[in-house]
This record gives C-alpha cells, structure tokens and sequence, in this order.
C-alpha cells in the first residue's frame, strides 16, 4: 500500500514539474528568451519525484524467485527431468 501511494506520488510530482517546466519555457519565450536555466524548484520537484518513484517501485516489487539451478531442483522429481527417449534413432533414410 505504501509502496503504490508513493509510486502514485512520485507520477503527480513529475507531472507537476512537466507542467512548470512548460510554463517556464512559455514565459522565457514571451520575453524573447528561449534560452535560459531551469529554476531550482522544478530541478528539486523532479529529483524528488525521481527518488519517491524509485522507492515506491522498490517497496511494491514482488520478492525475488530464486533462479539458480539448485532451487529449481527443489521444485521437480528426476522423472521431469530426465524423461528422454531411452533409445533415439537419428537415422531418417530408409535403406
């Protein structure tokens, strides 16, 4: 739960600093300044919602599986595994 609130959080903070950021670029163009620095604030907003999204993604994660040839070996019987053929002809030409 917290995990999405954050995430949630993080996504509105980030529109947010869109959105400034367009009205920033606006206002400099008005003036006949399309160049110029982002102010701090907006830096500041998107570095925070950068930092909460990360931490919301981390916090709703699933819990790692384990991958490794040993856990999966926990999970079958030698007849998943070994259920090959006992005999294969590679031959396929008839004489």
């Amino acid at each position: 739960m917290l995990g999405q609130i954050l995430f949630a959080l993080a996504c509105m903070l980030l529109l947010h600093a869109t959105y400034s950021t367009y009205e920033h670029v606006s206002y400099l163009k008005a003036f006949g300044r399309p160049e110029g620095p982002l102010p701090p604030d907006i830096v500041a907003e998107a570095l925070l919602s950068l930092l909460l999204g990360i931490l919301g993604a981390c916090i709703r994660a699933p819990a790692a599986k384990d991958i490794t040839w040993a856990g999966e070996m926990k999970t079958r019987t030698i007849d998943e595994m070994d259920s090959r053929l006992g005999f294969a002809n590679f031959v396929t030409r008839g004489r």
